[in-house]
């Protein structure tokens, strides 16, 4: 199992927005307790769904901007990137299938 990568406003357009594949950007904070309950849920989508989807980190208190872009209100937000925008989104801790059904994989 991949670690999942971590994104940051240095590196944010290039590994999401400019990405030929879809990248599922997780929204957390270190603080959040649901956030760490997603966690080895978005491992096992990385797994199962290698080389369709990326899967990458974004703390939003490390990068305030872009979470306000994005309209991040609550944590955590799964959201899913394609062609440079958000496709769709799951906010809260939800299991692998509620996941993958509410990004639309």
């Amino acid at each position: 199992m991949a670690d999942v990568q971590v994104v940051d406003e240095q590196n944010f357009n290039e590994v999401v927005l400019a990405s030929d594949t879809p990248v599922i950007v997780d929204f957390w904070a270190e603080w959040c307790g649901p956030c760490r309950l997603v966690s080895p849920e978005l491992e096992k989508i990385q797994d199962e769904y290698q080389g369709k989807v990326k899967v990458v980190k974004l703390n939003i208190d490390e990068n305030p901007a872009i979470a306000a872009r994005y309209g991040i209100m609550s944590i955590p937000t799964i959201a899913l990137f394609e062609d440079g925008g958000v496709r769709s989104q799951v906010i809260g801790a939800r299991p692998k299938s509620d996941i993958v059904a509410g990004l639309g994989l």
